[in-house]
Parts: C-alpha cells; structure tokens; sequence
C-alpha cells in the first residue's frame, strides 16, 4: 500500500526553493518543451472551468524525468478591499508508476517564484545589454517576487514602481527597504526604463507602446485571461513577441489575441538555439505560465524536503 502524502507547507517551500536552483532547471525544462519531445514533455494547455470564477488544473508528465505532477488554481475576482485572497494553488506531485499522490504542496510562492524566474530569463536573454533602469507596474505578490529575483541576478542603477493607488506602491517600497522611487503615473515609470515588467490585475492596457523607449524589453505577466489586457496594440505589434507557450498565448492571452499579434518564438526556442534573440530591438515576453514550471519547481522542493527529512 502507497504511503500517505506528504503536506508540504508555505513556510517549508519558502526556506527550500532558491532562485540560482530553479532557474537553470527552468532553461532546461523550457528547452525540452520547445522541442516537442513527448518523453521530454507532456504538457497540454491549461483546462478551466468557471465553478468560483476560474477553475485551472496544469498537469505535466516528463517521462524521462520521472516527473508527474499537477497544479490546482483558484481564482476569484474579489471587491476591493476584500481581506480574502484572490489565488490560490496546491502542486501534486504524483507517483509516474502508480499513480497514488506522494506531496501536496502549497503553491503560492512556487507560483511566485517560477514566474518570477521565467520572467528573469527572459531578461536575461532580450534586455539590452546595458540595461540600469527596472520599472514594475502593480505592487502585490508577484512584483515582490520579481523585484527579488531581478536584483539578485541583476545589477539596475534604479529600480522604479508604480501602483493604481500610491500607498500601495508606497508600501512596496518600504518593503524593499526604500531601494525603489514611487512613481505618480505608469508613463513616469516607464519612460527610459530598459527593462518593464507588468504584473498588475489590469483588464485594460496600462503600458502604452508610445512610452517606451526603442529597444526596451518588457516581461507582462497580468491579463491571464482572453479578454484581458495590459498592453496597448501599439506596444504589442511594434515588439518582437516571444511566449512560454506558443499555445497558452494564443488560446488566454488578451493581449495576444486582441491585438492581433504574432508569437515570434518560444524562449526554449532561443535556448535551443533555433530561434534567434532580438535583443536589439523592442521585446514582449507574454508569460502565461505553465504547468511545466510548476512541476519542475515542485519537484525541487520535494527532493530537497525528502533530503532534508532523510538526515533528522
């Protein structure tokens, strides 16, 4: 008879999960899914329902990594100033053999930090190479956790935030230690930023193709849903547009199908090498995240859990 799970709790995935770990592991797996291997990646396209408000289930099978795994999201749209969250999530790890699940581990910080780390990658990759200035548009969860992992793999000579009310961005702020200028407007934020990233709830464009500098890369991370939106056409049909998911972005991204744009290629297609990296001109990385990402970062926390626990 198969073992009872794991629970693997906020806390435990905080102090196991760091950014110099996941992040290789993410170009790698981001590389396998571009080259459509199926005993690579098995991952179809993310399935809801609307139950609450949106129902999500991101299931991933990486045959030759032994990996089977799923994610449970949650999402509502709550009335401002509602003390209930708005996301929730719980990663399975499953048994590939079996079947039986072996750790269900709470997802709100895997979530925050592959995003965050696919995200920097893509930086990494498209910013240009002389990049001192970083704007964030929106101040909860996920730009905390993109300001985290931007400053410790990169060097800004400024960091710039701008929220939809200035006690929110004045809040991050002090959270960052007074590291980041609070910014009265999105245009004040962005205007000569060489790197943007757009992690607001925005179901309208809030960053404006007019604003931004030639050759600046933006990472948009909000407006998951089709009908949603954080940048304006202008941005979207002047960049070179580069996804996760070439699939995700067309099937839920707002700002992909209202726009009209093209998906110019996948990041694991620039890490495979068979798609070229237009650093040189104005880049959108349109991250819609991916059940692949979860998987991977889960599958971390949960080898470094059983190591953990095996020595105690």
């Amino acid at each position: 008879m198969a073992a009872a799970p794991v629970v693997i709790s906020q806390d435990e995935v905080r102090s196991l999960l760091r950014y110099r770990d996941l992040i290789p592991r993410l170009e790698d797996a981001l590389a396998k899914f571009s080259r459509r291997d199926s005993a690579d990646v098995i991952q179809p396209v993310r399935s809801t329902s609307d139950p609450i408000q949106y129902f999500g289930l991101m299931p991933t099978y990486m045959e030759n990594d032994g990996v089977l795994c799923t994610k449970v999201l949650c999402f509502y749209k709550r009335q401002a100033g509602s003390a209930l969250p708005s996301v929730q999530s719980t990663v399975l790890i499953l048994d590939p053999e079996y079947g039986n699940v072996q750790a269900v581990i709470d997802g709100e910080v895997i979530t925050g930090m592959r995003t965050a780390a696919a995200s920097a990658i893509s930086a990494k990759l498209l910013m240009p190479a002389r990049a001192e200035v970083l704007a964030i548009l929106g101040s909860g969860h996920q730009a905390r956790s993109h300001y985290s992992v931007f400053t410790e793999i990169f060097t800004f000579k400024e960091v710039r935030v701008w929220s939809q009310t200035r006690a929110s961005a004045e809040r991050f702020s002090d959270w960052a230690g007074g590291a980041v200028r609070v910014c009265g407007s999105a245009e004040e934020a962005v205007r000569g930023a060489d790197v943007i990233v757009t992690v607001t709830r925005a179901t309208e464009p809030v960053l404006l193709g007019q604003w931004i500098k030639p050759g600046a890369h933006v990472a948009a991370v909000g407006a998951c849903r089709p009908d949603w939106r954080e940048l304006d056409d202008a941005l979207m049909k002047e960049a070179v547009v580069y996804a996760d998911s070439k699939e995700g972005a067309k099937a839920e991204s707002g700002d992909i199908i209202l726009s009209g744009a093209e998906v110019f290629a996948e990041l694991g297609d620039i890490l495979n090498g068979t798609s070229p990296a237009h650093r040189e001109k104005t880049t959108v990385f349109k991250s819609l995240g991916m059940g692949l990402e979860d998987a991977v970062s889960a599958k971390l926390v949960f080898d470094r859990w059983r190591a953990k626990n095996s020595q105690t």
